[in-house]
């Protein structure tokens, strides 16, 4: 994944070094270089501000050492994301000295892999591939670490950024098993009739209008005896809207609609990675949201895994009823931790925007746990409200309950409260609703697929499990 900007040959020439400057000593550094290097830095306008780099001319006429400014908090992944992209062709590598603050160090080099990250598997080879910026890092703890989520995120990204004719659901299972396989996981699946067979009627029901089978793929990776960590993810490959069709530009990026499944894969693979002593468990509800004679209707009244009958208000809050029966499954454990990610509604984004995903949770500590460690690592999330006072409003007068409110408010909560329906059970269960895509470029953060809220609950596992 990031073989492009990884220096592999050793016998190469010493890298270019990268010397990186905190922009609060930029001053006190400056004072102490020779005058034809503060007369390049005057001639550029460089002053070692956050984000920015500047290439120093070597005494042999090539290139010399790389200033890179950045500020020692959460951001400083994202001051080194643009170097891979920005710096001419050659190997680099960062100072000597550089990684002994290893937290720092960790930083840097993830937003090294991140900027690093390109999607081009259905582009034709342009030639500029073997001529890209490439970096020789060190074999520590702390860029293995960053190594790990690097490798987690970008997973995530990949599985989103394909577009659905090549990631439906048995494409969705096939990439889970080729994780697990790296990883000495058991993953299974739940195919199609199945499902009604083993009682998961509202992942069939919404599955069933397209020509490609839905399932419930299940991964298990650890010991049996070791805390129990679930994970849920919403993997709509494709959605329409069914009969409640969306427009077409609404249709237009949902092939993001599996980001949730994304989510979960990608924290799956950074959790097995680090050997964390825990028992993981991925759930992932696969389907399309398709228009058929097959598919079901506004007004019909589905059966669920947890015996509650919804009827259909809306068939494009399809998210909700597949995540319905994955939940119920994942609470009849009793898990130490669920976790569920979905690319659940546009009401969070109205809230929140594109960049910060809700959280919901029944248990304050968890949500503390990863508002904090969001913060820490940059990958925040925002905690909204299980609002008792808003469950009537997804009463029926036909069935258990309705898939929707009458109401156009609060939609963000309400499919949270629908959800917490079945999660009912899990002691520590959190929520997260969120967008998975960048609309546009930033350094280490490419238009096209996201991760979001991974790394927080990646730190967070590791620091509560990982001891």
């Amino acid at each position: 994944m990031y073989d492009h900007i990884t220096a592999l040959d050793t016998s190469a020439p010493a890298p270019t070094p990268i010397h990186p400057i905190a922009e609060g000593d930029f001053t006190n550094w400056l004072s102490d270089q020779p005058d034809t290097t503060k007369a390049w830095i005057a001639a550029n306008g460089f002053e070692a501000k956050r984000g920015t780099h500047l290439v120093l001319p070597g005494s042999d006429g090539g290139l010399g050492t790389v200033l890179v400014g950045y500020c020692d908090d959460a951001k400083a992944l994202w001051d080194f994301a643009g170097l891979p992209g920005a710096l001419p062709t050659g190997t680099y590598g960062f100072e000597d000295g550089f990684a002994d603050n290893a937290t720092l160090f960790e930083k840097a080099v993830l937003g090294v892999y991140l900027g690093g990250y390109r999607f081009d598997r259905y582009r034709l080879d342009d030639g500029k591939k073997d001529k890209r910026a490439k970096f020789a890092l060190p074999e520590n703890d702390a860029a293995a670490r960053a190594e790990n989520v690097a490798h987690g995120i970008g997973l995530a990204r990949d599985l989103i950024n394909i577009p659905a004719n090549d990631m439906g659901p048995a494409e969705l299972e096939a990439a889970a098993k080729h994780l697990g396989a790296e990883f000495g996981a058991h993953v299974s699946a739940i195919v199609g009739d199945d499902l009604l067979k083993q009682n998961f009627p509202a992942i069939h029901t919404v599955g069933n209008g397209s020509d490609r089978a839905p399932r419930l793929i299940n991964l298990h990776w650890g010991d049996e005896n070791a805390p129990k960590i679930t994970l849920v993810g919403k993997g709509v490959c494709f959605d329409t809207g069914g009969y409640d069709l969306k427009p077409s530009s609404n249709m237009l990026l949902m092939k993001k609609d599996m980001g949730g499944s994304a989510q979960v894969l990608g924290l799956a693979r950074m959790i097995m990675a680090a050997k964390l002593p825990v028992r993981l468990r991925v759930l992932i509800p696969a389907v399309e949201n398709m228009v058929s004679g097959r598919a079901y209707r506004p007004s019909d009244i589905l059966k669920t895994r947890k015996g509650l009958s919804v009827e259909v208000g809306n068939t494009d809050a399809e998210g909700r009823l597949v995540l319905s029966d994955a939940l119920t499954e994942a609470a009849s454990e009793k898990p130490d931790m669920l976790l569920d990610f979905a690319t659940l509604t546009g009401a969070a984004r109205v809230a929140l925007g594109l960049g910060l995903p809700a959280l919901f949770s029944n248990d304050d500590d968890l949500a503390n746990g990863l508002m904090e460690t969001g913060m820490a690592t940059h990958d925040p999330l925002w905690r909204l409200p299980l609002w008792d006072e808003y469950r009537p409003m997804l009463d029926s007068k036909a069935a258990d309950m309705n898939n929707i409110s009458g109401s156009p408010f609060g939609g963000a909560i309400i499919a949270a409260l629908f959800l917490d329906r079945f999660a009912d059970g899990a002691k520590s269960w959190a929520h997260i609703d969120l967008m998975a895509w960048n609309p546009t470029d930033r350094p280490g953060r490419p238009t096209g697929g996201e991760a979001q809220g991974i790394r927080a609950a990646f730190k967070l596992i590791e620091d509560r499990f990982g001891k």
